[in-house]
């Protein structure tokens, strides 16, 4: 209805149209044409007033509507929507555009969640010792009669690991802690330092309160012959520490250990594996060249967003060692199964198992493809931006591939580093697994396809800098699942998600287990929440 005023007289004309285009315009629609807009003085409004009033605009506005119902009586025509090739598909089509908007906002939901944090339930680092450990450090400190030599082995976090190990034995002994000695890796000929790697007046500074640490014997104790112990059995007590050692360290002056991996209980008195902790996350930080690089690289990763972290254990010597076979080939399986038979020392897994019963056994690393199909079914968005730590596969970037092309945002600290940055470091291995480590433990997610001491580390540092996202793969229980080949996508993705609804990173107290590591497990002894018995944080 069109409503026109002359004077005071109202006079009312009427305009037949099909009831199918009342139906199809909107009740704004016909109040914007058909409802003279309210009086306003400006001269636009009284255009647009005296544009509504000419015949010929008004009745070719009839023309458009009664054209667009048409169109849509005949071809199903949507105006929001671009014509089609084929118009009686296109009811199929709004159907396919309406589910493609829901999975897309899936989409949006998935990769949300895959970065999305774990509950730390409120837990933040506890370092506070006993009264009776206060005292005793006073005595423990101003001693300077009883020196502990250690010599370390291994890898970077191998070495780690037995240094805590020689301060926590040092404590118990009451001795001076001489810098740790590492000792020369036999594999990659890393002849480096300990202040090479870690900063060594941080070192001292931290654990002032609990022991003394010198940078080398006191000319009083250079020319003493140091009691070398070459057989400490695995997991001692303190009471046995002091029962074997005590006696002739007081004697002697000086005591040489060698080999402390895992030597050292994993169940020691709660201030004892306080100090555990003390040293693996406060006094064990890399020297500041390292960090600042280790810094730097992570700050290039997380430029574009978020970044996943992956340890891969893929080098030659971690098949070998583990009875595993890497998949890639019957040639590159044969090359293993011939070292393996040449060299069946390095075999470190059950040697009475087949590799068939070791991969179920969960005791193999996760080769490339698995390693994506299980970030597939949490979640991991093909846009994840991906570091990753380790030495060079075993087949080279052929055994990449299935990364690389389903996550093409793939880069190491080779790629991330600007020219001459890693130079100085190519000859140290220690400190290129430093670099990974920093760049891991700083990721928004991370995950190890094995496990291994960094994975162990990283996992405990992420736990006791807040409960940080963590992947630990349930190998066990999910390679049954890989094998099976009938399975859908979408119930592998949902079992393989159910089976690791608790295994990513939330708080685990240490004590549900026997002989579980502090550091790894850093709940109860070194954190704390509401819940617990208040101590003071670090």
């Amino acid at each position: 209805m069109a409503v026109s005023k002359t004077h005071r007289k109202k006079h009312h004309s009427y305009i037949s149209v099909p009831s199918q285009i009342i139906n199809s315009i909107t009740q704004s629609s016909l109040d914007s044409l058909l409802i003279s807009p309210k009086k306003k003085h400006s001269s636009s409004s009284k255009l647009r007033l005296s544009h509504l009033k000419n015949p010929k605009i008004f009745t070719f506005l009839i023309f458009i509507l009664v054209f667009l119902w048409v169109l849509k009586m005949w071809f199903n025509f949507d105006p929001i929507i671009p014509f089609v090739q084929n118009p009686c598909a296109q009811s199929q089509e709004n159907a396919s555009i309406s589910t493609g908007f829901v999975r897309s906002q899936m989409n949006v939901d998935e990769k949300f969640e895959f970065w999305k944090q774990p509950d730390g339930l409120g837990y933040r680092p506890c370092l506070d010792v006993s009264e009776s450990y206060r005292t005793e450090s006073v005595q423990i400190v101003k001693d300077k009669t009883k020196y502990l030599l250690v010599v370390v082995s291994g890898g970077m976090n191998q070495q780690r690991n037995q240094i805590v190990d020689a301060v926590v034995i040092a404590r118990i002994l009451g001795a001076v802690l001489v810098v740790p000695i590492l000792q020369v890796n036999v594999i990659w000929g890393d002849e480096s330092e300990f202040s090479d790697i870690f900063d060594l007046d941080n070192f001292k500074n931290v654990l002032a309160n609990d022991i003394r640490i010198v940078s080398s014997l006191p000319s009083t104790h250079v020319m003493t012959r140091p009691v070398e112990e070459k057989r400490t059995p695995l997991h001692v007590s303190p009471q046995w520490i002091r029962s074997r050692y005590l006696k002739r360290l007081r004697r002697d002056g000086v005591l040489l250990l060698r080999g402390l991996d895992s030597r050292l209980s994993k169940d020691l008195p709660s201030d004892l594996q306080k100090l555990r902790c003390k040293v693996a996350f406060h006094a064990l930080r890399f020297a500041p060249h390292i960090y600042e690089l280790g810094n730097k690289i992570s700050e290039r990763m997380r430029s574009k967003g978020p970044y996943l972290s992956l340890h891969l254990r893929m080098e030659k010597d971690v098949w070998v060692r583990t009875g595993c076979l890497p998949g890639l080939s019957p040639d590159y399986d044969k090359m293993i199964n011939k070292e393996r038979e040449s060299r069946p020392e390095l075999l470190t897994s059950r040697s009475n198992l087949t590799y068939h019963e070791r991969k179920l056994a969960g005791l193999c690393p996760l080769n490339a493809l698995e390693v994506v199909r299980l970030l597939k079914a949490l979640g991991a968005p093909k846009s994840t931006r991906i570091y990753w730590a380790g030495g060079i596969p075993f087949g080279g970037k052929e055994a990449l591939l299935p990364l690389t092309k389903e996550f093409p945002h793939f880069y190491n600290k080779e790629d991330l580093a600007l020219p001459n940055e890693l130079e100085p470091f190519a000859n140290k291995a220690s400190i290129m697994a430093a670099i990974d480590y920093i760049v891991s433990e700083k990721s928004d997610v991370f995950m190890a396809s094995h496990g291994g001491n960094m994975g162990h580390a990283i996992q405990g540092h992420r736990a006791y800098a807040g409960h940080k996202k963590t992947i630990i793969p349930n190998k066990r229980q999910m390679l049954l699942y890989f094998m099976d080949s009938s399975l859908q996508e979408s119930d592998f993705n949902k079992i393989i998600r159910d089976l690791h609804r608790d295994s990513l990173g939330q708080p685990e107290l240490r004590t549900t287990k026997v002989g579980r590591d502090v550091t790894k497990y850093p709940i109860p002894e070194c954190m704390c929440n509401n819940t617990m018995t208040d101590s003071s944080v670090l």
